[in-house]
């Protein structure tokens, strides 16, 4: 089976390359395993007409739109390596197909690496957040806690305490926070506290309690969190395309990657992981994609 474009990963990026792809009369498929970061987090935010939604309602509603356009499939299945042949790139999927295409878009999004704290991963993206633009609204005004150490914590402190005035860092261990940033933070009576975080209590993913190491135990409506993120697929290590320093796919102007053909989109490019920008990031894709193959046909 030979396409024009061949999307890795169908969620807000992909789908929405897939629209634009459908629109521009090119056969495309869309590859999902379906296991998107976001299938914890209960509404989504800051995305017009979809404010407060479900994620997975919004991307079943992208899907059906998309796969109206006749050029566009969908299959769902995992992709396992690939490797660029002449003009085309091969990719074999778990399920043992292998397909071609004159184009790929990576569209894999990242993946959260958990920290291993009893109750993290069964609060994450309900409770335990990460931005205050997708969750600050909800929980503004009431008392947070801050998972984070050093220049970041402090950063993050700063930025939060326009949306809560009770605010606690919690460090994990030794506090890295200078001298000048701890005076600033106490003066806003934001509160440090360097304990060990043991435990993180909940009721179905609602947070109730943070238990430290010392044995002591505080309330948090929620905590914010910045847990390590990875590349979801590792196809970088077939097709040697280049990651930047902080681990996403380096891509130029047009979306392209450092290997000719293979283009990238949405959370595996960027750290700014909202869905207006990811679906922004995938309709600009498809149609550098698209200009370029109009480019090499004419």
């Amino acid at each position: 089976m030979d396409f024009d474009v061949i999307i890795i990963g169908g969620s807000y990026a992909g789908l929405s390359a897939g629209l634009a792809l459908g629109r521009s009369m090119r056969k495309v498929l869309i590859i999902d395993s379906g296991k998107p970061c976001n299938l914890q987090t209960p509404h989504a935010h800051n995305f017009l007409t979809h404010d407060g939604d479900k994620p997975a309602s919004i991307s079943a509603k992208a899907k059906a739109e998309v796969l109206k356009y006749p050029t566009i499939s969908f299959l769902s299945d995992l992709v396992i390596s690939a490797k660029s042949l002449e003009n085309r790139v091969e990719i074999k999927t778990e399920g043992g197909k292998i397909i071609s295409a004159r184009k790929i878009l990576l569209a894999t999004g990242l993946k959260d690496v958990m920290p291993d704290i009893k109750g993290f991963s069964d609060c994450w993206a309900i409770s335990i957040i990460h931005c205050p633009y997708c969750h600050g609204y909800e929980v503004r005004d009431e008392r947070i806690g801050l998972m984070m150490n050093g220049d970041i914590a402090f950063e993050m402190a700063k930025n939060l305490h326009h949306w809560n005035k009770d605010l606690t860092i919690l460090t994990h261990g030794i506090s890295q926070i200078n001298d000048e940033q701890r005076e600033k933070l106490r003066s806003k009576s934001i509160k440090i506290i360097e304990d060990e975080v043991l435990e993180f209590r909940h009721l179905n993913g609602q947070l109730q309690n943070v238990v430290f190491k010392s044995g002591k135990c505080l309330a948090f409506k929620a905590v914010y969190a910045r847990p390590e993120m990875k590349q979801h697929s590792e196809l970088y290590k077939d097709l040697n395309y280049e990651l930047t320093d902080t681990g996403l796919i380096k891509i130029n102007e047009h979306y392209e990657t450092t290997v000719k053909g293979i283009y990238a989109t949405g959370d595996c490019v960027t750290p700014a992981r909202g869905l207006s920008v990811v679906t922004a990031s995938g309709t600009m894709a498809a149609v550098m994609m698209n200009r370029e193959m109009i480019s090499e046909d004419f």
